[in-house]
């Protein structure tokens, strides 16, 4: 098997445990529906945390 359908069937697996899982605990895709939901509202809270990181990477890198 070749790199590119490795990561085909990685990719293709990955989603069929999550659909698997969502049939198994209906209460497990409650609240991810419920989360996404409420990161629509607080998507500033995403961008914080991401200026967060790139700062502490970036900024504090020494020069080379």
């Amino acid at each position: 098997m070749n790199r590119p359908s490795r990561h085909t069937v990685t990719i293709l697996s990955a989603f069929v445990l999550i659909a698997a899982l969502c049939v198994i605990f209906p209460r497990v895709l409650a609240f991810v529906e419920l989360a996404a939901r409420e990161l629509r509202y607080l998507w500033w809270l995403i961008l914080i945390l991401a200026l967060g990181v790139w700062l502490t990477f970036f900024i504090g890198k020494p020069k080379e």
